[in-house]
């Protein structure tokens, strides 16, 4: 049993999960942020007035109006 736990820390300790434990979530946070950017100006562009103007008259030309 001794045997395994060494095995264990050794392990842990040679694949540097400790130094790299926060890694991870900081880059989540910085996609999650860069998405949110990206979708903030993609609804100003598609809600700005000539972009608005050309999806009703395609929305209005598919039902037939």
């Amino acid at each position: 049993m001794w045997s395994r736990s060494w095995l264990g820390a050794r392990v842990a300790k040679g694949s540097g999960a400790a130094r790299d434990a926060g890694v991870v979530t900081s880059e989540y946070a910085m996609a999650l942020l860069a998405a949110v950017g990206f979708a903030a100006v993609l609804y100003k562009i598609v809600t700005g007035g000539a972009v608005r103007a050309a999806l009703e008259s395609l929305v209005g030309r598919a039902l037939g109006g």
